[in-house]
């Protein structure tokens, strides 16, 4: 959150900066819109469903050796899951998540963290098990793309 703040305002601050230099009211709404996409953008690409708890990838590494991991979802695609998942995720596509609900309904009063590359796709997900009756949904901080860049284990 404080990245996004940082980035948020460092936009904001070379729009304003763009904006004396710019004297076109035509170039400066471009400009604005420009800046209100990467804003919006940004905060939908690096936050979680408010209200809604995340893990850090250093606990779930914990939890996975001693054998007290919870259920780990994987929703990017098939061929993404391939090249490289969590160790001991499933893989259910978000797009797919409604209509395959009951094969984790199972699950429902149980942690499950779910994940995808960046974090929209997880979002969905989230919100879809959630409205599912799902109770104890956590997301991954930093999703698969953080996993990776901390050097952590990944199955294929």
């Amino acid at each position: 959150m404080e990245a996004e703040l940082n980035l948020s305002e460092f936009l904001i601050r070379k729009w304003l900066i763009i904006m004396k230099k710019t004297k076109s009211f035509c170039k400066r709404f471009v400009l604005l819109s420009v800046l209100l996409a990467l804003c919006i953008n940004i905060s939908a690409c690096n936050s979680s469903i408010a209200g809604n708890q995340q893990i850090s990838a250093t606990k779930l590494i914990e939890q996975i050796q001693v054998d007290k991991a919870p259920v780990i979802l994987d929703v990017r695609t098939r061929e993404e899951y391939s090249r490289g998942h969590i160790p001991g995720a499933i893989n259910i596509e978000y797009g797919e998540l409604p209509s395959r609900i009951n094969e984790i309904n199972s699950l429902s009063n149980q942690k499950i963290v779910v994940y995808c590359e960046r974090g929209v796709r997880a979002n969905i997900a989230e919100e879809t098990l959630i409205k599912a009756g799902f109770t104890k949904v956590l997301h991954l901080e930093g999703d698969m793309y953080g996993w990776r860049e901390r050097g952590f284990k990944v199955e294929k």
